[in-house]
């Protein structure tokens, strides 16, 4: 008999979203991507069992950009099990002894700006704006649907909005509340670099972004990379929700704002 042609949706979900480790995964059909890995390797697995998910499934890790936060479990994850890393050239060369050795079959370029196809879903690197050698982010595209990640920059151009508008599902930074930040226990030097262009969005920011790029097919809205020494969950989720409404955007009825966490991970979800 022909195969039937059965669509498949997109899965997300964060094993940890925050400045002590990020950790995602995407998943189709069998088919599944981890974006970063900077948790720790049992973590990882025990996420794996504690979600019926199967370590069989994974095809390849992409790499955002080589702060440790993203890059702790990446060398041990792939020569455990023998995965493909993607990256681009600048972040490979920053990367060097950082992850400990990967054999040169499992390195592979993927370059800012382009287009690279696992499976059936389409991957759209972009650059953002973060004190890192070639920072990318990315837009998963499966059918008519698309998922954007979207963490660890200081601020979003209209050149990067343009790239990222109206996703279906996204993976968006709130990292920090302006005052909790100003006040707190950061020295001046690193609250600087938080704030400044190649920083971190704050909640306001990432809130503002949202205003400016979701549309008609946007459902989901994860508030991502929250910073546990100057935020507060309740308090990101809040800022998101206030500010769309207050952009007469029908939060809670047309798209949903969902949390993640920096130590746990958030339930599987279809994009």
């Amino acid at each position: 008999m022909p195969r039937q042609n059965i669509i498949t949706k997109m899965k997300f979900i964060s094993f940890g979203s925050g400045s002590s480790g990020n950790c995602y995964y995407l998943l189709e059909d069998g088919f599944g991507l981890v974006i970063d890995q900077g948790i720790g390797i049992r973590s990882f697995k025990r996420y794996f069992r504690d979600y019926g998910l199967s370590q069989g499934e994974i095809s390849a890790i992409l790499v955002t950009h080589e702060h440790k936060d993203h890059i702790h479990g990446v060398g041990v994850l792939a020569r455990k099990y023998g995965l493909d890393v993607y990256a681009n050239a600048a972040t490979w060369q920053a990367m060097d002894g950082m992850i400990g050795k990967i054999d040169v079959s499992q390195k592979h370029i993927f370059d800012l700006g382009k287009t690279i196809t696992f499976g059936d879903i389409d991957i759209e690197s972009f650059g953002v704006s973060h004190d890192a050698a070639a920072p990318q982010f990315y837009r998963f595209m499966k059918d008519d649907k698309s998922f954007v990640m979207l963490t660890d920059t200081g601020y979003v151009s209209d050149r990067m909005a343009g790239v990222v508008e109206n996703a279906d599902g996204y993976l968006i930074e709130s990292n920090h509340d302006v005052e909790i930040l100003r006040s707190g226990a950061y020295p001046w030097s690193l609250k600087q670099r938080i704030l400044s262009d190649k920083g971190h969005l704050s909640n306001e920011d990432g809130a503002d972004t949202m205003i400016r790029t979701l549309g008609n097919r946007t459902k989901k809205i994860y508030l991502g990379h929250l910073s546990k020494e100057n935020n507060i969950k309740e308090l990101a989720h809040m800022t998101m929700v206030n500010q769309l409404a207050q952009a007469d955007l029908a939060v809670n009825h047309d798209f949903q704002v969902l949390d993640t966490s920096p130590d746990t991970a958030t339930p599987l979800t279809s994009i």
